[in-house]
């Protein structure tokens, strides 16, 4: 069996992945979402960019066909050429097992190796801008194989990354051991009758395409890692004593949990309430909410603030704003849109002018994104501080009020999940902020209008859940606190 470097960055993310990557059904699989193919295809764009800047030799071989690929690839390598690209090396490993390496570069370096005075060292082009542990396992993994075929091995592999200091070194004498590790491992996962556990982690999962049959399983067996705060290292920390269901939790007593790893006494009881709240179905009062003097409560005018962002182009492209006037029972919509990257600036102070028509309106927004955005945005074009620090100090975090004093029968803290309990719908069933990253790329490309009415569609369901969320949540207090609305 052939164990490549793609299968042992996977294993590193998700154990379960690999197993049926390899002894799955294939049918079985979801198909590509656009966020997935715009990740393609970025990173070909970013090996372009980066094989542009160098002379390289490429082997001539038919994918598949990995023994005429690395004959191929060695008589590159007895030539000296500078950079070879995608070339393929072969090893024997455990019995049964070969492993098969194919560096995105192999850089020929001075040194004594069996080709002469010259060895070569991998380079791996990640699309990521930090030298991830996966990257510099996968580095050491390249090395290995390496190391048998040239008859000597590297001190030091790279990492190409997409920052403006692109070239990470990867020591090898430190990550070497780990990979070995982490492969004996894998190929023990591999020999398995069955795969791993499902365990749903949202980040991970939502670009896998095994991750709507994993889903199902979770939904079925009601398992622990669909509970928000229930983390690979919770999880293994409960495991340990055998609690697995939401009814052994939500019993459990938090002096049980609150010294272990990854808890602590306010984690602890947090979680048993969450659990709760899950069986129970209903909402609960978290332990140590949020003072009642913290709480807002409704204001005659408020404003709902969500932004879109193109983080490829460090681009905020589009600041939607939606204007609440109780006095009037009015609302209205307000779509700050940058057709171009270069009207960020535009963008920017058509908000600002909006917001200081209101200068006392509480600002409402759903995580802190936006309370970061708008000071990096007064940075960047050096907005006065007189126009910026009054703005910013009617920010009010939706998301933070809500996760700190009350637990939901929900399955995430994100917004569509919290809002779609309430009954709260999004115009386009698919949108996400994801695919709106997706479709201003394909706006930029084709000038298409419909990608932007979409996006700015979605921007105002954000803010409108994000209302629906306030109300609901000012409510949920004046009813547990007894606490007259403002």
């Amino acid at each position: 069996m052939l164990i490549n470097a793609e299968l042992l960055l996977q294993y590193q993310r998700c154990k379960r992945r690999t197993f049926l990557d390899i002894h799955g059904d294939k049918s079985q699989r979801d198909a590509p979402n656009e966020l997935l193919q715009k990740l393609q295809q970025d990173k070909i764009a970013h090996h372009l960019s980066t094989l542009a800047k160098v002379t390289y030799h490429q082997p001539d071989y038919s994918y598949g066909n990995w023994e005429a690929a690395e004959a191929a690839t060695l008589e590159l390598m007895q030539r000296g050429v500078e950079y070879i690209y995608k070339g393929v090396l072969l090893a024997n490993y455990f019995e049964g097992y070969t492993l098969l390496s194919r560096p995105d570069l192999l850089v020929k370096r001075p040194g004594k190796s069996c080709f002469g005075d010259w060895m070569y060292v991998p380079a791996s082009i990640e699309l990521g801008k930090r030298p991830k542990q996966e990257y510099q396992v996968v580095a050491a993994f390249h090395a290995q194989v390496l190391a048998a075929i040239q008859d000597f091995a590297p001190e030091t592999a790279w990492l190409i990354l997409r920052t403006k200091d692109r070239n990470y070194p990867v020591d090898l004498l430190k990550w070497t051991p780990r990979m070995q590790q982490i492969l004996e491992e894998f190929i023990q996962v591999l020999e398995l009758p069955n795969p791993p556990e499902v365990f749903i982690s949202r980040q991970k999962c939502n670009l896998c395409h095994w991750y709507s049959q994993c889903y199902a399983i979770a939904q079925s067996e009601k398992h622990l890692s669909l509970l928000p705060g229930v983390t690979p290292l919770r999880y293994t920390q409960l495991q340990d004593l055998a609690i697995t269901t939401l009814e052994s939790l939500a019993n459990t007593s938090p002096s049980t949990l609150e010294n272990l790893l990854g808890f602590d006494s306010e984690v602890a009881p947090k979680l048993i309430v969450q659990a709760q709240s899950a069986l129970e179905r209903r909402p609960l009062i978290l332990p140590y909410p949020l003072p009642t003097e913290d709480i807002t409560f409704t204001a005659p005018i408020e404003l709902y603030f969500d932004i879109e962002a193109q983080p490829d182009l460090d681009l905020n492209y589009l600041l939607g704003v939606l204007v609440v006037d109780r006095l009037a029972n009015t609302e209205q919509f307000y779509s700050f849109l940058a057709d171009k990257p270069e009207d960020e600036e535009l963008v920017w102070q058509q908000f600002l002018d909006l917001v200081w028509q209101y200068p006392e309106a509480p600002i409402y927004h759903f995580c802190v994104y936006e309370f970061d955005t708008v000071k990096r945005l007064a940075r960047l074009y050096n907005t006065p501080s007189s126009l910026v620090r009054p703005v910013l100090s009617r920010f009010v975090d939706v998301y933070e009020q809500l996760t700190q004093s009350v637990a939901l029968p929900v399955e995430s803290y994100a917004l569509k999940a919290i809002a779609r309990w309430l009954g709260f719908e999004w115009h386009e069933k698919e949108a996400s902020g994801a695919k709106c990253i997706y479709w201003y790329d394909q706006w930029l490309e084709t000038g298409d209008r419909s990608l932007l009415e979409i996006i700015q569609s979605y921007n105002e369901d954000d803010c409108r859940a994000t209302l629906t969320v306030k109300n609901w949540l000012v409510k949920f207090f004046q009813d547990e606190y007894g606490l007259r609305l403002a």
